[in-house]
This record gives structure tokens, sequence and C-alpha cells, in this order.
């Protein structure tokens, strides 16, 4: 993996598909801050509260950075690229997305209970001037899904098991693509001041030793009792290193 510039957004990201990149990190000069709001907002309306919201801060709306939404229930595959292709054209009308390239990093999980009615917004990102030293960043989810080019049920590890021994291959593979993510950017879990766990399985038989043990819970782990996005998945993260978090 590599790093591209987003020089309108004043921030670095790792190239991914066209719906998401795989993380986003300030450039030198500015920093992330991460926004949650206090109730899930749907789709639309969570767009336009972030713009509100980065343009009271005096900031391109490049300067969106990530994102994190809940899904009322799984996608098939067709229906995950659907979703994607209505979500990115906002992202293209504020100049992040040129048709090809999205640098935006992002999560979108959906809730097991209680979950809402569309999709909505739970928290975003965005980069501000800073005078702070320290980097931000933020990796976006990933799951157990190995590379290639090949469907997901081809692609997703120990397919269709949940065992403790299958949970166990999962919960690797999806720290392991947390650590190549932030190996790109030249940082490692020691960096990171949150991680999020996404799963409606017990994954607490593994966690010493894939979770505890490398480091991936430093400062803890917030876990969501929500599925991945897309049907068959079970276990997904993202992590990032934030200064600034702001609840509105």
């Amino acid at each position: 993996m590599t790093t591209q510039d987003f020089s309108a957004g004043n921030y670095r990201f790792i190239p991914a598909v066209f719906q998401y990149s795989s993380g986003a990190a300030a450039n030198a000069g500015f920093e992330i801050e991460r926004v949650r709001f206090d109730r899930l907002l749907p789709l639309a309306e969570g767009f336009a509260q972030v713009a509100k919201y980065i343009q009271s801060a005096r900031r391109p709306l490049t300067s969106f950075c990530a994102c994190e939404l809940r899904s009322p229930a799984v996608f098939t595959e067709d229906g995950f690229r659907k979703f994607n292709e209505h979500y990115v054209k906002t992202l293209a009308e504020w100049g992040l997305f040129d048709g090809t390239t999205n640098p935006v990093a992002r999560s979108n999980v959906c809730l097991e209970i209680d979950p809402p009615a569309e999709p909505s917004f739970y928290a975003f990102s965005f980069t501000r001037p800073s005078g702070h030293a320290t980097p931000s960043f933020v990796i976006a989810g990933g799951a157990e899904t190995r590379g290639g080019s090949g469907s997901y049920p081809e692609r997703i590890v120990r397919y269709r098991e949940t065992s403790v021994e299958a949970l166990k291959e999962k919960v690797q593979c999806t720290v392991g693509q947390m650590e190549d993510r932030l190996r790109t950017f030249g940082f490692s879990w020691k960096d990171t001041t949150a991680a999020q766990a996404y799963s409606v399985r017990d994954f607490h038989p593994v966690m010493v030793d894939e979770l505890v043990r490398r480091g991936a819970m430093r400062s803890g782990l917030t876990w969501h009792f929500a599925r991945p996005p897309v049907v068959d998945l079970e276990f997904e993260m993202d992590c990032r290193r934030v200064t600034r978090e702001v609840l509105i």
C-alpha cells in the first residue's frame, strides 16, 4: 500500500475503492477533529450538518476526511454497490470524489438492536490548522476479507463459520489489516488513541491473544453491537489518533 496526497483537504490517504479510502492522516500543520452526533442523522440531514459545522470552522468542504455511518440492515453485494453509488454523489459535489479516487475514510455498520430507519451519520472527521506537532489519523473500517477481486463469499475468511477458531482467524485477519494501514502511514498501535470493534459474535475468547497482546487495546476497545455492512461478514474494526473530539 502507498499513500497519496489530497492537498485540497490538507491530508494524505491510502487509496482503496471508489466508495472510500483505507485511511486519512493530517498533513504537517494540521490536525483531525472528530465530531460525533448525539443522535443519528439520516444521510441527507447528516451531510447538511457536516457542511454547516465544517464551514463554521472556516474550513473548506474538502477538509472532510472520514465518516462513521449506521445502516438499517446488512447489504447484499449488489445492494452495497448501489448504496455507495448514491453516497459518493455528495462527495463529488464537494470536490472530494473525482469519479475514480475517493480520499475519505469510512466505517459503515449495521446496529443489531434499534437500528435507524435509513442510512445515517454517527460521526465525521475533518482537518483543521494546528500548532501541535503530534500526528492525527483515522483508519477506515475493515473486516475479515482477503485482498483480491473475487466476490465477498470468495474472500471472506472462514466463510459462514462462527466457531471460536473461525472467529480467531477472522479477528487475526482484521487486526492484520489495521496494522498494514497503520504501517503505511508510518504508525503502529502505540500511536492510536481509540479502537472500535463491530460484531454480534462473542469474540472475548480471542481478545487477549489477538487484540491485547498485539497492542490493539492500548487505549481500550469500544465494542459496538453491530454487524459489518455486507451479509456474512462477522467482525470489523477501525482505529484512530485524534486529540480533539466533540459531541454535538
